[in-house]
């Protein structure tokens, strides 16, 4: 990843909504989310919504498809890790020690979440 789209992307999620819009996408990952129930769900105006997605499919961020009447958007998981990749390239000075916490920050969130029996 460029310099410019590491910007483009910290542009796109430094606005409060977007960042919220791209969170929530990431907790609906694979299925997505339509635009009009990410604008209800998080109580923006559709037209408003428009912008902040447009914003984010710009920086790489999110994709969307047609479904019939709805368009509904998804996160580009690809384009967070390339983003980590970014970030951590350098990690370290090359003393992967250091790295194993930041590491494992990542790893409960990517588990497969317990099923509850009722």
């Amino acid at each position: 990843m460029e310099s410019s789209q590491a910007i483009d992307v910290f542009a796109a999620l430094s606005q409060g909504t977007r960042l919220e819009v791209f969170r929530l996408l990431m907790e609906h990952e694979p299925e997505g989310l339509a635009a009009g129930e990410i604008a209800r769900r998080l109580e923006v105006p559709q037209n408003t919504m428009s912008s902040h997605l447009a914003i984010l499919t710009r920086a790489g961020l999110v994709e969307s498809e047609r479904h019939s009447r709805s368009i509904v958007y998804r996160a580009v998981i690809e384009r967070v890790r390339e983003i980590t990749s970014f970030l951590v390239q350098d990690c370290c000075g090359g003393r992967p020690d250091l790295c194993v916490p930041l590491v494992a920050e990542f790893t409960p969130c990517c588990t497969a979440k317990e099923t509850r029996h009722a």
